[in-house]
């Protein structure tokens, strides 16, 4: 293909804004930017104003734009942008996770009806290219497992505790004060940006299309000073994990919740803004990617990497739901799990199959036991409202 690519820009943030510039600077890229499209219009801006717009169909209805890079944080005015853009015959670069786990199959669908192709490795992991890896290299029905650090704000924060001796509320303002947290960072720390980048990871990984809402999600946000010294004599470190682990050859369980990670564990020693991802496999074991997941460079680099992709005709087969059976997802597994809480009411909450350990104190009390994702789920809700933290110890397994 190698054909010139024409770029119809929407958002001009700290990612957009650094996109205009490398391209500015790199004409082997064979990439430049017509249009952009944002919201104030009187903003503003260190480049000429004609290069600006506020009517998405400027670019949409542009013959001579052969694809737009969607780079805004509405996930809904992301979605009616990429759906008309992929309408219109035009591929599509984007980094919004919530609009693509949301709706995943929908986009698959458009693409093999327009022949336009939408790219999104920068949706997962920042400067990781997990995605195209998952499709490309892992184009086998061998993968057994997808582990990661996939939020690198919570694992900032969590590095500050860990690693700086600070609370939780210390660690999120300086995380907050680095640009790494947002200043509502309630995505990040309960586990949501987490789940949405889990659910694209498990597509490409398994073939697999699964809901957001239909995976337990449990976040950082409860996480205080009777966890962490829990943790710490125990000598693990505490990590908020997105896994997918395929079972029994026909059945896989998404999960995002935080982990007592050991030392032995690729992930005990990844800090700060990075994000790390296990691939283990029958045969080939474990395999580990990393790289920095927040900022606005990193992003960047995969976005830049998507555009120089389809200047040379790439675009995702989606193989594993070409070629091989799609396990299908089941809650029905059971995990080894910590439940610090202060009172009764909020423990009769969980139903555990087993307890393995317990401890009470004042004011709090811990056990660690056995129970099935299954029953977690309509606890979920409650969570946030419940005086308790948890996290799991291993893999989950058919119970």
């Amino acid at each position: 293909m190698d054909t010139k690519q024409i770029i119809g820009l929407f958002g001009f943030g700290v990612v957009g804004e650094g996109l205009y510039r490398v391209l500015q600077k790199s004409p082997a890229t064979r990439a430049e930017i017509k249009k952009i499209c944002i919201q104030d219009i009187n903003k503003p801006r260190s480049i000429p104003g004609e290069m600006f717009c506020t009517d998405y169909s400027v670019i949409i209805d542009d013959p001579e734009i052969n694809l737009v890079v969607e780079l805004i944080n509405d996930a809904g005015e992301a979605y009616k942008i990429v759906k008309a853009a992929l309408l219109a015959g035009k591929s599509v670069v984007s980094g919004n996770k919530m609009m693509l786990a949301t709706h995943m199959e929908e986009f698959i669908g458009l693409q093999q009806q327009t022949g336009a192709s939408l790219l999104y490795d920068a949706s997962a992991c920042g400067s990781i290219p997990v995605v195209r890896n998952l499709e490309e290299y892992y184009d086998n029905d061998l993968l057994l497992s997808i582990t990661g650090i996939l939020n690198g704000s919570s694992n900032c924060i969590l590095s500050g505790i860990f690693n700086g001796d600070e609370t939780y509320e210390q660690a999120l303002s300086k995380a907050q004060q680095l640009g790494f947290a947002e200043t509502d960072p309630y995505l990040d720390v309960s586990g949501k940006d987490a789940v949405n980048k889990l659910v694209i990871l498990a597509t490409h990984g398994f073939g697999a299309i699964a809901k957001p809402e239909e995976v337990f999600v449990s976040g950082i946000e409860k996480l205080n000073e009777f966890d962490i010294r829990f943790a710490k004599e125990k000598g693990f470190k505490i990590k908020q994990i997105g896994q997918a682990t395929k079972l029994n050859g026909n059945a896989l369980n998404l999960l995002v919740m935080p982990k007592l990670v050991p030392p032995n564990d690729y992930l005990f020693n990844i800090e700060n803004e990075y994000n790390g991802v296990v691939i283990e496999g029958a045969f080939y074991e474990k395999q580990f990617m990393f790289g920095k997941g927040a900022g606005g460079y990193p992003t960047g680099s995969s976005v830049l990497s998507d555009i120089t992709a389809r200047m040379h005709g790439y675009r995702y087969e989606y193989k594993k739901r070409k070629y091989f059976n799609i396990p299908e997802l089941t809650n029905e597994v059971q995990i080894k799990m910590y439940l610090r809480y202060s009172n009764l009411i909020d423990f009769s909450h969980f139903e555990f199959d087993a307890i393995d350990e317990k401890y009470y104190s004042m004011p709090y009390n811990y056990v660690v036991g056995r129970i099935k994702v299954s029953k977690l789920l309509p606890v979920m809700k409650l969570l946030p409202v419940l005086d308790v933290f948890i996290a799991f110890f291993d893999k989950p397994e058919i119970s």
